[in-house]
């Protein structure tokens, strides 16, 4: 059985950075796709960013672009997410999303396994 685990929140001021990690267990790594989604008070979850294996390329939401870059080690089994210029609109609990299948979806819908999400507060 697959299993995602986040890691790496915590509380930071305006302009500050975070990492994020998410750690998989279970085999066949390298055939499923992650993403990163978060969800804020009051709000949907909504897509961060993915990293597709078969370009290689991240894609990200608008409204982190420039901002956020993940990365991906399939030796690791781990997906990250450095986080930079972070604003109080990134406040939220950040979720590590697991889809079969190597293409990017950005509906949560699509991912069929989560972790237990990571707290992010960005104070003003």
């Amino acid at each position: 059985q697959v299993q995602v685990v986040e890691s790496g929140g915590g509380l930071v001021q305006a302009g500050g950075s975070l990492r994020l990690s998410c750690a998989a267990s279970g085999s066949m790594f390298s055939s499923y796709s992650l993403a990163w989604f978060r969800q804020a008070p009051g709000k949907e979850r909504e897509f961060v960013a993915a990293f597709n294996q078969t370009s290689g390329r991240p894609y990200y939401a608008d409204s982190v672009k420039g901002r956020f870059t993940i990365s991906r080690d399939n030796a690791k089994k781990t997906l990250s997410l450095q986080m930079n210029s972070l604003n109080p609109g990134d406040t939220a609990v950040y979720y590590c999303g697991l889809k079969w299948g190597l293409r990017i979806g950005v509906s949560r819908g699509l991912y069929s396994v989560w972790g237990q999400g990571t707290q992010v507060t960005v104070s003003s």
